[in-house]
């Protein structure tokens, strides 16, 4: 290969790892952001999603229920505080009525606490943030 030849590839080399640095450093910011916040979970990614993950934290709800709009800020918290310890979620119940009847959600907000796939603890109403930090840390011990 001529000298100018390997240069161009060279120079062709370094602008592809720059931008496939790039690219990188985006997904990850992007993940990053993402996974922070509580996940939708539906009747459909619901088994898929409590199996894949050791501690799970589900807010069954519903957009019409005063104590679960007042509620949601304190799973966001909680969400982005126990990021990569536990999973949270949220169910509404309208949406998904197959895994609210499965686990009889007759009140809401219900948190249910899922420990490998299983229902280890259940929380019905409107609670304070301690209250369902003490029942998480029971769990991830």
């Amino acid at each position: 290969m001529s000298g100018e030849h390997e240069r161009f590839i060279s120079g062709e080399d370094e602008e592809l790892k720059r931008i496939r640095e790039r690219k990188i450093r985006e997904l990850k910011e992007k993940e990053r952001k993402m996974s922070k916040e509580p996940v939708h979970v539906t009747d459909s990614n619901f088994n898929k999603i409590v199996n894949q993950h050791h501690l799970a934290l589900i807010d069954f709800w519903a957009p019409w229920c005063g104590p679960c709009i007042v509620l949601a800020p304190t799973i966001e918290e909680l969400a982005e505080e126990y990021f990569g310890k536990i999973f949270v979620g949220k169910l509404n119940v309208d949406e998904n009525p197959l895994t609210a009847e499965k686990f009889q959600i007759f009140s809401i907000p219900t948190l249910i606490i899922m420990k490998d796939g299983k229902e280890v603890d259940r929380i019905v109403g409107l609670v304070p943030k301690k209250h369902i930090e003490a029942a998480l840390r029971k769990h991830l011990g």
